[in-house]
């Protein structure tokens, strides 16, 4: 599995509820993705930065989402290019659903 976490600065005038507003706007079209197992959307408001954590079956499953078209969504959406580093993520706790999980 992979972690990709998206970042991008947010203009100061973004409070907390319209960053959620903004998360809610998008959040349908990360439904049933393919490869895509989890987002969480996060705000910093101290450094007036957003994005999202994703959890992917591969590298690959998130590359094809990472387009430019992708890009320049986020880029018209939120008024900045989005920031993205890639994570190995070999074991995964789930404490909702009391489960450990490995791709090794």
């Amino acid at each position: 599995m992979v972690t990709a976490l998206v970042q991008f600065p947010l203009p100061a005038s973004v409070s907390r509820d319209k960053a959620a507003e903004l998360f809610k706007g998008s959040a349908p079209k990360y439904r049933d993705l393919p490869g895509l197992v989890r987002k969480y959307y996060v705000f910093n408001a101290e450094a007036s930065t957003g994005g999202g954590i994703y959890l992917w079956k591969s590298r690959e499953d998130a590359e094809r989402t990472y387009t430019a078209e992708w890009k320049r969504m986020i880029r018209e959406r939120y008024g900045a290019e989005p920031r993205i580093t890639y994570f190995d993520t070999p074991v995964v706790v789930d404490n909702a659903t009391g489960e450990i999980s490995s791709d090794l």
